[in-house]
């Protein structure tokens, strides 16, 4: 069950996002509370499910041979869960989700070439129930 979520608890995650390494003591300060509220909160929003886990962000130019995608796709009738499932067993997926409006999945892919870009491509389209697939290189990163 999702928690609500108030100002304070969307101010702490968007520090989070720019720094999941802020010390809590710089974050008390920044957000105006005692670290004690800044420990509670990131407590009762891991609990709840909020947040899910914490990661290393690696620099684009790091990672320069790196093929990047958002694909965009379009499964037939009530096939969705199937797709998913197969979805999930591609490891250069890395992550996948539920859209509403002419696509019915969103995944995002990354590989370490374009042929094996090209492979990825190729499962996505032939995974029964997958009825149509657009995909979009992401070229450099502007905002993470």
């Amino acid at each position: 069950m999702a928690i609500p979520l108030d100002d304070l608890d969307r101010r702490l995650l968007a520090a989070l996002r720019a720094d999941a390494r802020e010390p809590i003591a710089s974050l008390a300060r920044k957000l105006d509370v005692t670290r004690a509220t800044v420990n509670s909160r990131i407590d009762r929003l891991i609990a709840s499910g909020v947040i899910v886990g914490f990661s290393a962000v690696i620099r684009e130019q790091d990672d320069l041979d790196s093929v990047r995608a958002i694909a965009l796709i379009e499964v037939e009738g009530r096939t969705t869960t199937d797709v998913i499932r197969h979805l999930r067993g591609i490891p250069e997926i890395r992550s996948l989700h539920t859209t509403n409006g002419s696509w019915d999945l969103v995944a995002e892919i990354q590989t370490d070439s374009l042929g094996n870009f090209d492979r990825v491509l190729g499962a996505i389209r032939s995974i029964h129930g997958v009825q149509n697939s657009e995909t979009s290189l992401l070229l450099s990163s502007v905002m993470l």
